[in-house]
């Protein structure tokens, strides 16, 4: 047997009060859910914080129709029964997996839950034979599945055009701020700050796996560095730039990714054909990063290019005199 599931209960094996306080400890789950949205919201987006309140006040209603129909059928003590105890229920998801992400996860999230409760009341109103207990669950399978029209309508009374679109330029600047900005300043590092010293030390040795070495030494050196120095200098509460271990993963990420590119074709034995193939790796590398500050940062082309592509050719050619003088 698989340990942790020899215990737990089959949904048809169910009693009716087992399967009421089933709902009432899943609605309580998902209005608590609903409420972390919401604060997790509150302060960037105002108006769709108020949305997911709403949501965890219809989820409290439910709770409190669940608990009333349960007195009086069963009595004031209910049973300790929850998703988990249930083979083959369906689970959520630890929030902390989702509040941290962007605010489309979190409204994809939101009507995933509803579609998921709509299908649980489905089958427990199929369950029970009390016609008070089968016409609730089944307003509940009906409300349940009527929130993500209710959701839409929140939105278009709470959300107007001018509001989603100010919330989606800001989630869009979030992401920047946070991912894009730091990565690329890694990626310029990683791609131009390595150039001269693989080059250099493959010219100068015609080793192709010397080359190597030194290449990935200072790309994975570059990454902890970057990574590091980005953490540490800003918290983000004053900028708004985010996490600082968000911003110091993507730029140490980015910045060994961006000295790899060129290194590992000298796992390749043969020199000339090692060396061709790093050149080629270079200048797509370089003119990625000017096409991601054209596309992100709202640079223009050709100053991206100047900067970029021909301050990288310049770096690359110091690399190759220094390896052949």
């Amino acid at each position: 047997m698989i340990p942790g599931l020899s215990n737990r209960r089959r949904f048809r094996d169910l009693s009716e009060q087992e399967i009421l306080a089933l709902a009432i400890s899943s609605e309580e789950d998902d209005a608590s859910i609903y409420r972390l949205y919401a604060e997790r919201l509150r302060a960037e987006y105002p108006d769709s914080a108020a949305i997911f309140d709403a949501m965890a006040e219809e989820e409290s209603e439910h709770r409190r129709r669940l608990i009333d129909l349960h007195a009086a059928r069963f009595g004031d003590v209910i049973p300790l029964i929850r998703r988990e105890h249930v083979a083959g229920f369906y689970a959520r998801r630890p929030v902390w997996l989702i509040e941290n992400l962007g605010l489309d996860r979190i409204r994809s999230e939101a009507s995933a839950m509803e579609h998921e409760a709509h299908a649980f009341y489905t089958r427990a109103a199929q369950r029970t034979s009390d016609a008070a207990t089968r016409k609730l669950l089944g307003d509940l399978a009906a409300a349940e599945a009527g929130h993500e029209t209710r959701a839409e309508e929140l939105t278009e009374t709470g959300l107007t055009a001018g509001v989603r679109d100010a919330e989606d330029q800001h989630a869009h600047r979030q992401f920047v701020l946070t991912w894009v900005q730091p990565g690329l300043a890694g990626l310029m590092d990683g791609s131009v700050s390595t150039l001269a010293p693989i080059f250099a030390v493959a010219f100068a040795t015609q080793d192709t796996w010397t080359t190597f070495l030194v290449g990935l030494a200072a790309s994975v050196g570059a990454g902890i560095s970057m990574g590091f120095t980005e953490a540490a200098s800003d918290d983000g509460q004053l900028s708004g730039r985010g996490a600082p271990w968000k911003r110091g993963i993507a730029s140490g990420l980015m910045t060994t990714l961006g000295g790899l590119g060129h290194a590992l074709p000298y796992l390749i034995p043969q020199f000339g054909l090692a060396t061709g193939i790093a050149i080629a790796v270079v200048f797509v590398e370089l003119w990625a990063i000017a096409w991601i500050q054209n596309r992100f940062m709202d640079t223009p082309f050709w100053r991206a290019t100047l900067q970029v592509v021909v301050g990288g050719g310049l770096v690359l050619a110091a690399g190759i005199l220094i390896g052949t003088g």
